[in-house]
């Protein structure tokens, strides 16, 4: 059982910084850390983000100073290690890209957002799932791209994520509206985009609503996902309830589980049943029992 430290080379925020690593579990790395005073808001997924000034206290306090490359064959050979793909915080730099191709020109605008997107309470209502979403209207919408109104839903849809159903897409919406409007966008693109976040809400578009079913369609993709993912995904979204008790989320969540088994249909467009459908029905039913 060892922790190591690399050199501090990876800029930000002004200053450089280091990874730090177990080779063993996250419960020796998170006492470690603790142990040296290193915040826990510094933690990404697989290891702690240390600003430069912290390294030689590190080291003394007994982390093991490696090179870069070594620090990343330890965590790899640990298991623990966690795909870029996955790691919420890594993610800036193509969901700005992604912005910029919806809105361009309005760059401040998309840096709040990422902001609000990277927030340290959110697990699973992150940037992995924004950027998830993303995805999933390209999959369903190729060749095409996704109408832009479509595609800022997206992006608005958890912008305000406090765990409170209802509310916080109520206010997402609200957050649409007034940002966009002071963005320039037309009024009626507003006033859509703040209908199809107000629509995640239930997930229950009226017939002929494409664009609705198409936002709602990519929102539950992940409930499709293979089981090891789907286990990740239950795993996130307790954490981002961790303010409830055990019972109270249990009842919570069987609820939300029954109320997606109820909605008929659960997915919209013929490409969406035709890649989700099948998978979400057995996780969810796998759920409840």
């Amino acid at each position: 059982m060892a922790v190591y430290v690399d050199p501090p080379l990876w800029p930000a925020h002004g200053t450089v910084f280091s990874h730090l690593v177990s080779d063993t579990s996250l419960e020796e790395l998170h006492a470690f850390a603790a142990a040296a005073g290193v915040p826990e808001r510094a933690f990404d997924g697989d290891h702690y983000d240390v600003p430069e000034r912290r390294y030689a206290d590190l080291v003394a306090a007994g982390a093991i100073a490696v090179e870069a490359r070594v620090l990343v064959r330890k965590l790899i050979a640990s298991g623990l290690r966690i795909p870029a793909r996955q790691r919420s915080k890594t993610l800036t730099v193509p969901l700005l890209e992604r912005w910029n191709s919806v809105l361009p020109g309005h760059e401040e605008l998309g840096f709040e957002l990422l902001e609000r997107w990277g927030e340290d309470h959110r697990r699973y209502h992150s940037r992995t799932h924004l950027l998830a979403v993303l995805e999933a209207l390209d999959t369903l919408t190729d060749p095409a791209l996704p109408a832009r109104t479509v595609a800022l839903a997206a992006w608005f849809h958890d912008a305000v994520y406090e765990g409170i159903a209802g509310q916080d897409e109520e206010e997402s919406a609200v957050l649409a509206e007034r940002l966009l409007t002071e963005a320039g966008l037309p009024a009626g693109d507003v006033a859509e985009v703040a209908r199809l976040v107000r629509l995640t809400a239930t997930h229950d578009p009226a017939p002929g609503d494409y664009a609705g079913a198409l936002l709602c369609d990519a929102d539950l993709s992940v409930l499709g996902a293979e089981p090891p993912a789907y286990a990740l995904y239950l795993a996130a979204v307790r954490e981002d309830y961790a303010h409830v008790s055990d019972a109270d989320f249990a009842a919570g969540r069987a609820a939300v589980v029954r109320r997606l088994l109820a909605l008929d249909p659960l997915f919209h467009s013929s490409r969406a049943k035709t890649l989700w459908l099948d998978a979400a029905r057995r996780n969810l039913q796998a759920e409840l029992q």
